[in-house]
């Protein structure tokens, strides 16, 4: 009788082992802007795993539209509802395309990357880059930001998410962009490779909790 009130007491002490979610934050490169949800690369992603056998859940909470800022505000609470072991961060091409201060999105990249480590979330962050009308010294600043906030807080970093997607006419839509559906498989392409390690690292500490 004793026994399993123990077992009962240290189950409720311990704190509970969470699985292995992924929190997409972003906008309308991840909202799967001008076409069916289903064809973005972020169901690709779920696609991917289910394919792997990897039992995971991938949270989409991206907007059209959406800033650091925004993004920032919405934080807290998604993490707080999903506990992500992994939040992807894909926000900053609206701040850029709107000409906001370079400052202000790197704090608010800042502030999402702290939110993030206090809820022992890892942090992807895509990075991204704006059009060269925008004046070279803007256009460098920008680059730039991603790669300061990845190495200030020792962040894995895709360099630029676009890649081999926004020099091409062909996987972008009218307006020059956003990427057509076609242009998906290449921009998940440009995250996997950073993002399965530390999926495989998070399963690992998982593992290892459940045996202790």
């Amino acid at each position: 009788m004793l026994r399993p009130l123990i077992a009962l007491i240290v189950a409720l002490w311990l704190p509970p082992l969470h699985a292995a979610n992924v929190l997409v934050l972003g906008d309308s490169l991840s909202a799967a802007y001008g076409m069916n949800e289903n064809q973005g690369w972020v169901q690709l992603l779920r696609e991917r795993l289910e394919q792997k056998q990897l039992d995971i859940q991938v949270i989409n909470a991206s907007i059209s539209g959406e800033t650091t800022a925004g993004g920032l505000a919405r934080l807290p609470r998604l993490l707080n509802e999903y506990q992500p072991s992994v939040v992807i961060l894909e926000l900053g091409g609206n701040d850029g395309l709107r000409g906001y201060p370079i400052q202000s999105m790197k704090k608010q990249l800042q502030r999402s990357v702290q939110l993030s480590h206090q809820h022992q979330a890892q942090v992807l962050l895509l990075g991204m880059e704006i059009p060269p009308n925008y004046g070279r010294r803007y256009s460098e600043l920008f680059r730039s930001a991603y790669q300061e906030i990845a190495k200030h807080n020792e962040l894995v970093l895709v360099p630029f998410f676009l890649e081999g997607v926004a020099t091409n006419r062909e996987l972008m839509q009218a307006d020059g962009i956003h990427p057509r559906s076609e242009a998906q498989a290449q921009m998940l392409d440009n995250v996997w490779p950073l993002l399965e390690p530390l999926l495989d690292a998070d399963s690992k500490q998982l593992e290892a909790s459940a045996n202790h």
